[in-house]
């Protein structure tokens, strides 16, 4: 439904929206619980000339429930090429845009950026309209280090790519912040434990500021564990892995827990072990172990 009324409601309050300059507005939207919506935010809504969002069924919620009467057009990756260039000629007629994704923060794993690139290139004012992010919700309920972290979005599906592209992120001294499907939960989080270490404290985010929301923490190999075992989790989930530990395991240290390792079981599952909980390549270790074992035999 579109209408010149521009105003909002709060309550049984309706506010009229003060005008809007032209400019692209990057407005975040709740990742859940609707009631987190910021006053700047439904104020941006209401007073745009064009409200661009990833799913216009799904914002029409949102607009509803307070009150906001404004065109919409759809924007998202599989329409960008043709709704991007119409919405920068709106923009460059003077008109204002605000826009939205399904929930958080516009271009965070979300389309968009090239769209405010091509508005600054013609010199298009971009403003952003900060509020909720849930990367940002799960790193501050993580009990992770917060001083330092690293977005890094969806992993790839396919499994030699995950792998190789958790390998890039192993030594980065920094919280890791992962978005994943609940049906790639388990595969993911195993994979996590090959790459990065079984010993990697870690913790899930799931459904964040809904009724069900949830928050599991444990190393990333008991994590693993929970999920390979659970049934299918469902709803959005945030992964945040902890950084590499502070004081590194010291080469006496990985030799002397190779060879205990080694004393209960076969080299190559030992060395298997001690990658889950040091985090290091199985076939270093193995070559290492092996090593270690001609010595002790020499």
């Amino acid at each position: 439904m579109t209408g010149d009324r521009r105003s909002y409601l709060i309550g049984q309050s309706e506010i009229a929206a003060r005008p809007l300059a032209p400019a692209l507005y990057l407005v975040a939207t709740p990742i859940g619980n609707l009631a987190d919506i910021t006053l700047r935010a439904l104020e941006t809504l209401a007073a745009a000339d064009i409200v661009a969002c990833e799913d216009t069924r799904v914002s029409r919620v949102l607009l509803e429930r307070y009150g906001i009467r404004r065109r919409t057009t759809a924007y998202h990756e599989h329409n960008a090429q043709e709704a991007g260039p119409k919405l920068i000629e709106a923009l460059a007629a003077g008109q204002s845009v605000a826009l939205i994704s399904d929930a958080g923060t516009p271009l965070v794993s979300d389309p968009g950026y090239r769209l405010v690139g091509e508005a600054l290139e013609r010199g298009i004012r971009v403003v952003p309209v900060p509020g909720p992010s849930a990367a940002l919700a799960a790193l501050t309920a993580s009990g992770l280090p917060s001083d330092a972290f690293l977005f890094a979005g969806f992993l790839p599906v396919k499994t030699g790519q995950r792998l190789a592209k958790l390998e890039t992120f192993k030594a980065v001294p920094a919280t890791l912040i992962f978005f994943e499907s609940p049906r790639r939960l388990a595969e993911t989080l195993g994979a996590m434990v090959e790459a990065l270490g079984g010993a990697r404290k870690a913790a899930i985010g799931r459904e964040l500021t809904k009724a069900f929301e949830e928050m599991r923490t444990g190393t990333l190999a008991k994590l693993a564990d929970h999920y390979a075992a659970a049934n299918t989790p469902k709803g959005e989930i945030v992964i945040c892995v902890g950084p590499p530990q502070a004081a590194e395991d010291q080469p006496a240290d990985i030799d002397r827990l190779l060879l205990s390792l080694a004393a209960e079981m076969p080299a190559s599952k030992a060395a298997a072990e001690a990658a889950k909980m040091i985090g290091g390549q199985k076939q270093a270790l193995y070559r290492r172990l092996i090593e270690l074992k001609a010595d002790g035999d020499g």
